[in-house]
């Protein structure tokens, strides 16, 4: 009969460690998810503040080559291409960094869903 208590004691002891793990497993996927969620939204608003520096020192070359006859036709091209080039760098940078993102709270959301059911199974 004494057996049977501590056994019976030690087996909710060890599902008691087996809740705490669990919890502390959602606790921490949270904390991830939060810290994701905080460098997202700072590299969001450095990239827009970034986008609009570019913009603004795009229309200072503009106003220049406007107003620089002596600047060669083939010059004021080049320049115009450098910035369609960097442009479309930047998109295609903006795009990477948002899949990516994606990619990691997929990742996660998965990996809290696979706890939730753990969870809600036992």
């Amino acid at each position: 009969m004494i057996s049977e208590c501590y056994i019976s004691g030690k087996i909710a002891d060890g599902e008691k460690k087996n809740r705490d793990q669990e919890e502390r497993k959602m606790e921490q996927g949270n904390i991830t998810k939060q810290m994701i969620e905080f460098h997202k939204t700072t590299f969001d608003n450095t990239f827009n503040a970034m986008q609009i520096l570019q913009e603004q020192t795009e229309k200072m070359v503009n106003m220049f080559l406007e107003q620089a006859p002596w600047f060669p036709a083939e010059g004021k091209q080049a320049v115009n291409e450098w910035v369609k080039t960097y442009k479309k760098g930047r998109e295609t940078f903006k795009e990477s960094v948002n899949e990516s993102y994606k990619k990691v709270e997929e990742f996660f959301g998965s990996i809290e869903k696979t706890a939730t059911k753990a969870k809600a199974g036992k």
